[in-house]
């Protein structure tokens, strides 16, 4: 097993430092790499550059004992589309979905939102939690929940993410009520009883903490 620390320097020769040096002169149009541990993205202007490297590239990380993932490396068309075009090409990249969509000002921007499998994956363990802590303190549950809660906003808090933030703020409350009211003999609370809680604790609402 190779350490965090050891593996970002070994992937800087291995990906970045031949990247720059070799990559990127042999190339016809302007390319990026942009990574963080072992993930990353690699963007192009042409088209036929993108297929150059994708010979290569397995073959480079061969040559040093490592594969690609197979299910995640694939070449996606991402060019902004035409005024009225249809926009086409997704992909996910650091728990983010990043798709084009239009500004206020009618203008094409690359957005993003939280990917589906992340954003799944988030609710699936609020909904356990709820049902393993559902005897513990009120108090104590509504401030792990905060905790959560605000954590997933301090990471996913990005503009044109706010529909998804506010889908997981409601399931939040959801997930709690429905489990708090397995511990009444009748497995239910209601909407009254559980106004008064969320009155005393508030759940954290969605907020936007990046401008991007």
């Amino acid at each position: 097993m190779i350490s965090p620390t050891l593996s970002n320097i070994f992937l800087h020769y291995v990906l970045d430092d031949w990247f720059v040096k070799t990559v990127q002169p042999r190339m016809r149009g302007k390319c990026f790499l942009i990574r963080f541990a072992d993930d990353f993205i690699i963007g192009f202007q042409l088209e036929t550059d993108a297929r150059r490297l994708m010979e290569v590239l397995p073959k480079r990380f061969e040559r040093y004992a490592l594969t690609l993932h197979p299910q995640k490396t694939r070449l996606i068309a991402f060019g902004r589309p035409a005024r009225e075009a249809k926009p086409q090409g997704t992909f996910d990249f650091l728990g983010f979905t990043f798709y084009w969509g239009k500004s206020l000002k009618g203008n094409w921007v690359i957005k993003k939102k939280t990917a589906r499998k992340r954003r799944n994956r988030f609710m699936r363990m609020l909904w356990s939690w709820c049902k393993k802590n559902r005897h513990d303190p009120i108090g104590e549950q509504h401030e792990t929940l905060c905790s959560k809660l605000r954590g997933f906003y301090q990471y996913f808090g990005v503009r044109s993410n706010f529909k998804v933030l506010e889908v997981v703020y409601e399931y939040a409350q959801r997930a709690w009520r429905r489990w708090l009211g397995r511990r009444h003999r009748d497995g239910y609370i209601s909407h009254k009883k559980f106004d008064n809680i969320l009155a005393r604790y508030p759940l954290p609402r969605p907020r936007i903490v990046h401008n991007i």
